[in-house]
């Protein structure tokens, strides 16, 4: 079992044209269930292949992108506890590890003649390492991943918030009238109001933080892509002033000859 595991893990590690041809190849030498086991496994499509190789070729950045994930999990949940937890510099350390994560699968896949959509590189970088659990496909994604957004916190007990409206008025030693039922009717009501009030408010702002954090990686992704594009475009300058340079320099070898 665990030389077929290798053996499957070695077919993942290849380019992407190669996979289905070894395969096949790899289903040939082997009988019964293991080989019905191999001849099932999906082809990656561009995204998750891009994402396996970052974890197979190199590791720490992979590894880097997930323990940044689960740092700012961590403190995301020890904010929903009442906690103290600095969540904005989770946030930037998750934003970077990402960003170089993505760096990293764009630059493996273009040697391999391929060209994965960097936004939904971040995306499926930020679902696996934002999960509340590991992944049992890791360098074996065939499909892209996406962000399950706070659905990974579900279970999380946020701290309780005291009320003042709700609790017990101190005495000082007055008495004071009962509300009527109707009095009770309306403060109930609105308690209940102010309660889905705050959990809107809650909500709208656990989904502007993790807009937020999508458009600071994609950001990250596209400044990164505008630098490696205008130093291609410099080193392309260049060949065509030492091509200049070169012409020049053999047609007046030429003149030279030709007197």
């Amino acid at each position: 079992m665990a030389q077929l595991d290798s053996q499957i893990d070695g077919l993942y590690q290849l380019p992407l044209d190669e996979f289905t041809a070894a395969r096949t190849a790899l289903a040939k030498t082997l009988t019964g269930d293991a080989a019905r086991e191999v001849r099932a496994l999906k082809k990656p499509t561009t995204v998750p292949w891009a994402v396996n190789q970052v974890y197979w070729k190199t590791r720490p950045t992979y590894d880097a992108a997930m323990k940044a994930g689960q740092s700012l999990r961590q403190a995301q949940i020890a904010t929903l506890k009442g906690k103290k937890a600095d969540v904005r510099a989770a946030t930037d350390a998750h934003r970077r590890a990402i960003a170089a994560a993505v760096r990293e699968a764009s630059q493996i896949a273009s040697s391999a003649g391929l060209n994965p959509n960097a936004e939904q590189l971040a995306r499926m970088f930020e679902a696996v390492s934002l999960a509340a659990a590991p992944s049992t496909t890791i360098g074996r994604f065939t499909e892209v991943v996406e962000p399950s957004g706070f659905d990974a916190l579900t279970g999380i007990t946020p701290a309780k918030r005291v009320d003042v409206a709700t609790s017990e008025p101190e005495s000082h030693g007055e008495e004071t009238a009962a509300p009527s039922k109707a009095d009770r009717g309306a403060e109930r009501r609105r308690l209940e109001q102010e309660r889905r009030d705050q959990r809107e408010a809650e909500e709208r702002l656990k989904t502007a933080t993790r807009e937020l954090e999508r458009a600071r990686t994609r950001a990250e992704a596209a400044r990164q892509a505008l630098d490696r594009a205008e130093a291609d475009v410099a080193a392309a300058e260049r060949e065509i002033e030492s091509a200049r340079a070169s012409a020049t320099s053999a047609n007046r070898r030429l003149g030279v000859e030709s007197r």
